[in-house]
């Protein structure tokens, strides 16, 4: 396997640095680190990012994780392995990793039952972490960064 081409945020170092940076903003918001990436796993498994997908899984399990947690990311809705602020989360990143598949795609419902568990400042951070991780699995999925294998 090779990739088409380098990371376009490798080979524009000014993209890297603000997506850096809008990262690093996510961080210290009253979302546990876990939670950011449960959120970074499920939606680079809806995205089919390879790379993503085995960076933050690795990341979950250097963090203590199980691995009936991490192998159960993709059926949290039927597994007993996550609290109901992570299904929040998993169900508030499957929402906005997926715009376009429902009308109204972030329901006042969805948006009311992560409230309970995130402040204002809280969702913020989830929403742009959400966000985030979309960039980058749409950055590595279009060119087909590999996984394991060194960014160039």
């Amino acid at each position: 396997m090779q990739a088409r081409m380098s990371n376009p945020a490798v080979i524009l170092p000014e993209a890297m640095q603000a997506l850096l940076a809008l990262n690093k903003s996510t961080e210290n918001d009253g979302v546990p680190f876990v939670t950011h990436k449960l959120v970074h796993l499920r939606a680079s498994q809806i995205n089919g990012c390879s790379v993503c997908v085995d960076m933050h899984s690795r990341e979950l399990k250097k963090a203590g994780q199980s691995d009936e947690r991490i192998f159960a990311v993709p059926a949290w809705r039927d597994t007993p392995y996550f609290s109901d602020a992570e299904r929040a989360a998993l169900a508030l990143t499957e929402a906005v990793t997926r715009l376009s598949d429902r009308a109204d795609p972030v329901s006042d419902e969805l948006w009311d039952e992560a409230r309970r568990y995130y402040d204002e400042p809280a969702m913020a951070a989830l929403i742009l972490s959400i966000a985030a991780i979309n960039v980058w699995n749409r950055l590595n999925a279009t060119v087909r960064q590999v996984a394991g294998a060194a960014w160039s």
